[in-house]
């Protein structure tokens, strides 16, 4: 089953949706099979205000600059469409999410958790990761290597390309532990056997037991609404 998973960043006009701060950028990036492709999604938006001062100088997005771009209702379906059925990854998702559910309430659209498969806030992981640390982006890029020297400015599409490489190098422990496994089974000479030469009985399940199995798939099926890779199609 092919996982596919979206970064997203937005810069907005203040910290406070419920002031009617609105979103003045949105960008995602594309992320399948813990790969980046070539995919993405970048706007400008009008958000019919100023920025606050404070957000100004940390995005840089003047009111003349935006005065021309189009309006978040303008493009809200576009974008919904390319995160159809992703699962988000957000530094910070509450921030975002409280931003995009505002900014969709204002045009009588569900919240954006209606028309994906979930969110991963990777704020949250990076502090179960360190704790007590500094676990800004920039903090992050610095930590695991990855070069942030045109980040001058916050802005929403380098944040995500920048955030996808942070992710994907947070969550790498699994595959790093599978090959640190396999090289110590070869370093204490574990023997491969072949089972082909083997004379093996097969028990083979029974009704019962086939319906016991699907019962249990199902019941996990519903648990991950509807993401239990057991269930996927081949």
């Amino acid at each position: 089953m092919s996982l596919r998973q979206v970064v997203l960043d937005t810069e907005t006009t203040g910290l406070d949706p419920a002031l009617g701060h609105r979103v003045i950028e949105i960008a995602c990036v594309e992320v399948m099979n813990r790969r980046v492709t070539d995919r993405d999604f970048h706007l400008y938006l009008n958000p019919d205000r100023d920025s606050d001062p404070g957000a100004l100088q940390v995005h840089g997005l003047t009111t003349d600059f935006l005065r021309d771009k189009p309006r978040f209702k303008e493009v809200a379906h576009e974008f919904l469409e390319f995160v159809a059925g992703s699962e988000l990854i957000i530094h910070n998702a509450p921030f975002d999410i409280g931003f995009l559910d505002a900014e969709l309430a204002r045009i009588d659209l569900p919240p954006i958790a209606h028309g994906i498969a979930g969110v991963v806030d990777s704020l949250r992981i990076a502090k179960s990761l360190h704790p007590g640390r500094r676990n800004s982006l920039d903090a992050l890029c610095e930590r695991y290597g990855i070069d942030n020297s045109s980040r001058t400015l916050h802005g929403a599409l380098i944040d995500a390309r920048l955030l996808a490489e942070v992710y994907l190098a947070m969550t790498r422990g699994q595959e790093s532990l599978a090959m640190e496994s396999a090289e110590s089974a070869e370093a204490f000479g574990a023997i491969r056997i072949d089972t082909e030469a083997l004379d093996l009985v097969v028990l083979h399940a029974d009704e019962s037991e086939l319906a016991a199995h699907a019962a249990a798939l199902e019941d996990l099926q519903k648990a991950s609404r509807g993401r239990c890779v057991w269930m996927a199609a081949d």
